[in-house]
């Protein structure tokens, strides 16, 4: 197998993981907003609140958040300000580009490993009213903290591979 080849394959791959996380999320906020119609349900019609609900619409919205955030970082939509990196040369653009994508891998991997140590505490606890370990809250920030760092180092090498593949502008117009 060739470097195409295998770059084509990883691509893939991570197009992949990003779809996953997308029909993670989307499927989340369906059971999000039908969770809360049987609450509505339940307190106004059948006058018994389903209490359980707010339990799982927390481990819900923290599945939601936690994903999209990931994949914002993966197509970069992710909350960025690029004012001050606009008004620099093209070199220093992909000069920031690079440590701020350094920067969002070491807080990805730090965010993962964090929530593996708060995972492993709260383990042998139960999330009340739903009956599932409490580590079953960390699970999406230890996939987000590890998309968020795969998915940073992967523009950091694209960057630096776009930029010791592109010509100076001194040397194209020869």
């Amino acid at each position: 197998m060739n470097n195409k080849n295998i770059l084509y394959v990883y691509d893939k791959l991570l197009v992949y993981i990003k779809r996953v996380a997308n029909i993670v999320s989307g499927l989340a906020m369906i059971t999000l907003v039908f969770s809360f119609a049987w609450l509505v349900y339940g307190r106004y019609v059948l006058n018994d609140t389903p209490t359980w609900v707010e339990q799982l619409s927390l481990l819900l919205v923290i599945t939601i958040s936690f994903l999209t955030a990931a994949v914002g970082i993966h197509e970069r939509t992710h909350l960025s300000v690029d004012i001050l990196t606009q008004m620099l040369p093209v070199s220093g653009q992909a000069m920031v580009g690079i440590a701020a994508d350094i920067i969002m891998a070491i807080f990805g991997l730090l965010m993962a490993i964090n929530a593996v140590d708060l995972a492993e505490f709260a383990w042998s606890k139960k999330i009340p009213l739903l009956g599932i370990s409490d580590a079953t809250r960390y699970f999406p920030v230890i996939i987000s903290g590890s998309l968020i760092f795969v998915f940073s180092l992967d523009r950091v090498v694209r960057t630096i591979h776009h930029l010791t593949r592109t010509k100076p502008l001194s040397q194209e117009n020869n």
